[in-house]
């Protein structure tokens, strides 16, 4: 017989295949009754397929005495309750390897997008203002620039090494130094963006992390400031950096993630000094096919009994 796997939220068709050829899938995502579905079906689980925006609380991972494993096909799972999952022996993976290569491509995407003034400049040569007005303004290079990034993990550190080809000094801060880590490190946010001409943000989203990028970080950030954030909305006090944004205490921003998705801000998107991307950072046929079968084959290594390709807890 095949194993029994909860589905909270469906993968890619080419992993769903082979989804579909290994295990029993109960497709908690498509039931009216969610909860007489769980109590019915959850017990004989030992697997879920989720990814990190379907919620999967205490009370869920409680319903499913047999769960051994939860294969996430996203980065962030701040909408699955870690701490119930290690309370009961659950082991959580997620899929940051493999879309860490697009993930910070799109970091340097909008980064050089925010600094040259890309949008802008499409419409004023659209426009035919270049004809008309001359030469569009001169902006800010990249090299030699100071580049911030908070959270120095996967991505973080892909979007170091492209930033160090690029020739910028680099600086970082997060929970702890890592000794690992060549680059210098700064114990206090508000410090390092006072030191940065770019802050980038990479670090995992949730209430840890709620509001990090606060009205005193973007202060510090300045008026030629770039913020570029590819982690989550909520890791930056979105109605402060509007403000900031507004009134000049922040140059510009290069934003993948919003606090209220997919309906951003209509004060925010009618800013003129943004650069917006529907967080979309991970969005190629390649990786989204890569980040589904890493939860193949993360479901296949336990059913086999071997170790975890990508591990969390």
């Amino acid at each position: 017989m095949k194993p029994d796997v909860m589905v909270l939220y469906p993968t890619r068709p080419k992993a769903w295949a082979q989804l579909e050829a290994a295990y029993t899938l109960h497709r908690y995502d498509e039931a009216e009754d969610k909860a007489a579905f769980l109590a019915a079906h959850g017990p004989k689980c030992q697997g879920v397929v989720t990814n990190g925006h379907a919620k999967l609380s205490r009370q869920m991972v409680e319903a499913m005495p047999q769960l051994k494993v939860v294969a996430c096909s996203s980065a962030g799972y701040e909408d699955i309750d870690v701490d119930a999952l290690t309370d009961h022996g659950v082991k959580l993976t997620n899929t940051s390897v493999a879309l860490c290569d697009d993930v910070a491509d799109t970091a340097i995407m909008l980064m050089l997008a925010a600094r040259r003034g890309l949008i802008d400049a499409h419409a004023y040569t659209v426009a035919g203002d270049w004809g008309r007005k001359g030469m569009y303004p001169l902006q800010h290079t990249l090299k030699g620039a100071r580049l911030g990034i908070v959270g120095m993990g996967t991505i973080g550190q892909a979007i170091a090494a492209r930033c160090s080809g690029m020739g910028m000094q680099i600086a970082y801060y997060g929970r702890r130094e890592k000794p690992e880590i060549a680059y210098p490190y700064v114990a206090d946010l508000t410090a390092l963006a006072a030191e940065s001409d770019v802050i980038v943000l990479a670090v995992a989203g949730g209430d840890a992390t709620r509001g990090l990028m606060d009205e005193a970080a973007l202060n510090a950030l300045g008026p030629y400031g770039v913020l570029v954030n590819i982690a989550r909305g909520s890791v930056v006090d979105e109605p402060a950096m509007i403000r900031a944004l507004k009134d000049g205490r922040l140059g510009r921003a290069g934003l993948d993630v919003f606090l209220n998705e997919p309906n951003p801000d209509p004060e925010l998107t009618a800013l003129p000094n943004v650069t917006l991307y529907p967080h979309h950072a991970s969005g190629t046929e390649e990786t989204r096919d890569a980040m589904a079968q890493l939860v193949v084959d993360n479901l296949a290594a336990f059913y086999a009994d071997q170790p975890l390709l990508t591990a969390v807890n």
